[in-house]
């Protein structure tokens, strides 16, 4: 759809707005209660300024042009609401505010250069469809940020948890805390056979003392670990198995009879150096 509307209109429309985008961005920092740093302040203002630029470009620019804008807009503006923790809901709050406040300059100024209704309503659709971009790629560009980010954290915590420690030039130990779900579980299969190879380790001891739970996945899960570094010419020991927690791998019909077991890490340590 194209109007055949006089230039200098769409222009003076879009002069209106950017006459009071200074005004428009210092009230939300008032309406926000903004309390950032000075450096944080003046990126969340120039955040503000571009979409007000390009809301007013979209008076006189084509939807594609103004979609390529806002995308653009999009990808870089994310990574500054997710440093300054401001949420998605009122990031999202704050591009609808300025529908409500460049409606009302389309408006006055619709009256003023005495636009017909067809021409009037070709402006204000162009703006609201402008808008409704600018929420679906913010949404967009902060969903795979803060999930890529989360993602991320995740990795760094799961390499954490399954650490391979070298305690003499053959013999490392693979201290496991905490429940043992899925992810770490194909984590811990990982860690073992990398880094036993890397180190280039004998003898690695699973010390299952901060475990407090093995049900039949953690202890397939852990056997097959044990057969697995076999197969690549590491031997494996297990320490730290409590009472219950024997009690529970006999009531599941576990055979551990093959696989060398002590009580702690020390003595499991003196008896492979003797």
């Amino acid at each position: 759809m194209s109007i055949n509307m006089e230039n200098t209109k769409t222009k003076d429309i879009a002069y209106a707005i950017l006459s009071l985008k200074e005004k428009m961005a210092e009230q939300r920092a008032v309406d926000n209660r903004d309390n950032y740093s000075n450096k944080i302040s003046k990126d969340l203002k120039e955040w503000r300024h571009n979409l007000i630029d390009i809301y007013a470009q979209s008076i006189t620019d084509d939807l594609e042009t103004s979609y390529e804008h806002l995308k653009k807009w999009g990808e870089k503006a994310v990574n500054l609401l997710i440093d300054v923790e401001l949420p998605l809901d009122i990031a999202i709050d704050e591009i609808r505010n300025y529908r409500d406040q460049i409606g009302k300059i389309i408006r006055d100024e619709a009256e003023k250069q005495q636009l017909s209704y067809s021409e009037f309503y070709y402006v204000i659709s162009q703006f609201n469809s402008v808008v409704d971009r600018a929420v679906h790629w913010l949404s967009v560009s902060y969903s795979k940020k803060y999930y890529s980010t989360i993602h991320a954290a995740e990795s760094v915590a799961l390499e954490l948890s399954v650490p391979v420690i070298k305690v003499t030039e053959t013999i490392g130990i693979l201290p496991l805390v905490g429940d043992i779900d899925t992810k770490r579980a194909h984590e811990l299969m990982d860690k073992a056979l990398v880094k036993g190879a890397q180190m280039e380790l004998d003898h690695i001891i699973l010390d299952l003392s901060g475990v407090p739970i093995i049900d039949t996945m953690v202890a397939d899960r852990i056997f097959k670990v044990i057969d697995a570094l076999g197969l690549s010419g590491i031997s494996a020991t297990l320490t730290g198995i409590r009472p219950e927690i024997a009690q529970t791998m006999i009531n599941l019909g576990i055979n551990i009879s093959n696989i060398p077991i002590y009580s702690s890490l020390h003595i499991a340590m003196k008896a492979l150096q003797d």
